[in-house]
């Protein structure tokens, strides 16, 4: 069945709630084909709501959409970012310096270079590799083992080498957010000639933000619903439960009374919400319980072996590692696998 998600931008500008314009900027990532930004108008001018990635081809195409859209980059006073991944959050820190827009963001909000946040990447040799880029944090997570034991997941070899040959360019067209306004929970902003209210939703991210306008019934969902996939719930830098606190998020979210639209950051809006919120779930207590009978066959099994049992070959990988060490954690916590250490290497085994 193919995936909303993974559908290629088009230029099309449409109205998808009063005063909401919601614009297609390209992406090529893994299962993903465009990021939606979001553009809300009011008596100053425009709030944009992840506004894809940096770079001047991005850029271009960001400002584009601006004149289709019937306004400029002057017109442009706040950006939204939903949460750290860069194609969300990546063109913010310039149009806070072009623009003068000011940059908002949950609380807890922050990137691979806090808290220096100068948004300067090295390049060092890594697995072979020479003069990729790699994030100057103190934990250097690109050069670590993971808390499995297996390769830590990053961009791939042809990415990394687009990147290397961007770097003459990249502090002209890389800015850090920075944010300027940083949400707590149930915090109040208007945006758009909305009350909308910051619902933090960590579990995709340990920063989600979402934005819920209870007169409207408008909850902007990021990454936290998505219409046809579920976000990759990383086993990385999450906290101890990743799953057991996107599945909190989503059971707050689905609470709200009288939602009639959810708008994504990929993928179609939507309207039954509290139906999508019980998919997802579905989804991931049927990969738990693919886990328990995964070690239960095997006896004892490391997360490579049993992210091959929970994903079809072609996303055998780190990623796929990766959620399924979240999934094996969450199991372990609630008491249903046990786990030891051999080597450097976790083994799972039914409790």
């Amino acid at each position: 069945m193919p995936r909303q998600e993974a559908e290629q931008a088009t230029t099309d500008i449409s109205e998808v709630a009063p005063g909401i314009l919601r614009m297609q900027l390209p992406l090529h990532m893994p299962g993903l084909g465009h990021v939606n930004c979001y553009a809300m108008e009011d008596e100053r001018g425009y709030t944009l709501v992840d506004p894809g990635m940096p770079g001047p081809q991005p850029w271009k195409v960001l400002l584009d959409r601006f004149q289709q859209a019937g306004f400029g980059l002057r017109n442009v006073h706040s950006v939204v970012v939903t949460h750290s991944h860069i194609d969300h959050f990546g063109a913010s820190g310039r149009l806070r310096e072009q623009a003068g827009a000011r940059v908002i963001t949950s609380r807890s909000f922050r990137t691979w270079w806090d808290p220096t946040d100068k948004g300067e990447l090295e390049l060092e040799a890594v697995d072979g590799d020479t003069d990729i880029e790699v994030p100057p944090d103190p934990r250097r997570p690109w050069n670590q083992t993971t808390p499995w034991g297996g390769k830590h997941p990053r961009p791939p070899l042809k990415a990394r080498v687009r990147y290397r040959l961007m770097k003459p360019l990249r502090k002209q067209w890389f800015a850090t957010p920075s944010p300027s306004v940083r949400l707590a929970d149930a915090e109040v902003i208007e945006l758009g000639k909305r009350e909308w209210v910051a619902v933090h939703t960590p579990g995709h991210t340990p920063d989600h933000l979402c934005l819920f306008d209870p007169a409207g019934g408008v909850l902007l969902s990021g990454d936290h619903v998505l219409p046809t996939i579920t976000p990759h719930i990383s086993g990385i830098d999450a906290g101890p439960d990743p799953l057991s606190a996107f599945f909190a998020s989503l059971e707050k979210v689905a609470e709200f009374e009288g939602v009639t639209l959810a708008l994504p950051a990929h993928g179609h809006p939507f309207d039954d919400l509290r139906g999508r919120v019980k998919d997802i779930e579905r989804h991931h207590e049927e990969r738990l319980a693919r886990l328990r009978e995964a070690t239960s066959d095997l006896g004892e099994g490391t997360v490579e072996h049993l992210s091959q049992r929970l994903f079809r070959q072609r996303s055998w990988g780190p990623m796929a590692e990766s959620e399924t060490y979240a999934h094996l954690e969450h199991l372990r916590l609630s008491g249903q696998v046990t786990r030891e250490e051999k080597d450097g290497t976790l083994l799972y085994s039914l409790g």
